[in-house]
C-alpha cells in the first residue's frame, strides 16, 4: 500500500471550541475515501486542515511522507497536487469556463497559455462541458459550475481531489450528473477523499467509508461491510436515521 495521505495525532480548535480530537487517518494512492457525519462533526473542517486551508492546533499532515505543516513547505506546489473542490463552487465569475481552467495552471504551473488552453480543453470535454467553454458562471446551472469546478481541477494534474459536499449546494435533478462525473474519476484510479450526504455515492463507489461523530473518526470500513454490519452504537444510529429516508 503506498501511503499519500497521512493524518497523525491531528487536532484542531477555535478558540475553546475543539473540531478535531486525535484523528488518525492513512489513505493509499488510488482509494476513494468516503467521509459522513451528521453537520458539525468535523468532516470540512478535517478536508480544509489536508489542504491547510485551517491550520492545525496540533498533530502532523504527512504527503508522500513530507510533514506539510513545517515551516518552508511550498504550499502552492502542494495544493497543485492535491487540489479541493468546494461546496460553492469558487470560480472566477468575470471569466468564462475556459478562463477559469485556464488561469490557475498559468499562475500556479506556470504553463504557456497553449499548453493550459489545450488541457482545459481535454478536460472540459472529460466532464462534459464542451459547449460552454465560452459562458460565465452567472450563465450556467450549479450542477454546469461545479463540473467546471471539477475541469479546473483535474488541470492541476492532481495526485488526490478533495470535494468538500460537491453536491450540497445543488438542486435534486443536477446532484446526479455530477456524481456521473465523480464515479467516472473514481473508476480511472484518481485518489479522491470525498466529504458527502450522498449514502449511494458512498456505497457504490468508495473504496473505504469514514464516519465521524463529535470530531472523532468512530468508525470506518469497506463499503458493504460498513453499511450493512455497523459495529458502533452512534455509526448504527446516524445510518438508521439517514437510510430511512
Amino acid at each position: 500500500m503506498e501511503k499519500i495521505i497521512e493524518l497523525i495525532n491531528l487536532k484542531k480548535s477555535f478558540g475553546n471550541h475543539e473540531v478535531l480530537r486525535d484523528i488518525n487517518l492513512c489513505v493509499a494512492k488510488g482509494e476513494v475515501v468516503s467521509v459522513i457525519g451528521s453537520s458539525g462533526s468535523g468532516k470540512s473542517t478535517m478536508l480544509r486542515c489536508i489542504n491547510l486551508l485551517e491550520e492545525p492546533t496540533a498533530g502532523s499532515i504527512l504527503y508522500q511522507g513530507e510533514n506539510i505543516t513545517l515551516k518552508g513547505f511550498d504550499l502552492n506546489a502542494y495544493r497543485a497536487k492535491v487540489c479541493m473542490v468546494f461546496q460553492q463552487f469558487n470560480l472566477f465569475n468575470n471569466m468564462t469556463a475556459l478562463e477559469n481552467c485556464i488561469r490557475p495552471q498559468t499562475v500556479v504551473l506556470r504553463k504557456s497559455k497553449e499548453e493550459a488552453k489545450a488541457i482545459a480543453l481535454k478536460n472540459l470535454e472529460k466532464v462534459g462541458m464542451s459547449a460552454y467553454i465560452n459562458a460565465k458562471p452567472a450563465q450556467l446551472s450549479g450542477g454546469q459550475k461545479q463540473r467546471v469546478a471539477i475541469a479546473r481541477a483535474l488541470c492541476m494534474n492532481p495526485e488526490v481531489i478533495l470535494f468538500d459536499e460537491p453536491t450540497s449546494a445543488l438542486d435534486p435533478e443536477m446532484v446526479g450528473e455530477v456524481l456521473e462525473v465523480m464515479k467516472a474519476l473514481a473508476k480511472s484510479g484518481l485518489t479522491m477523499i470525498v466529504v458527502t450526504h450522498e449514502m449511494g455515492f458512498a456505497q457504490e463507489v468508495s473504496s473505504r467509508v469514514i464516519f465521524m461523530d463529535e470530531g472523532y473518526i468512530v468508525e470506518e470500513g469497506e463499503p458493504v461491510e460498513f453499511f450493512t454490519n455497523p459495529k458502533m452504537p452512534r455509526t448504527k444510529e446516524f445510518l438508521s436515521r439517514f437510510l430511512e429516508k
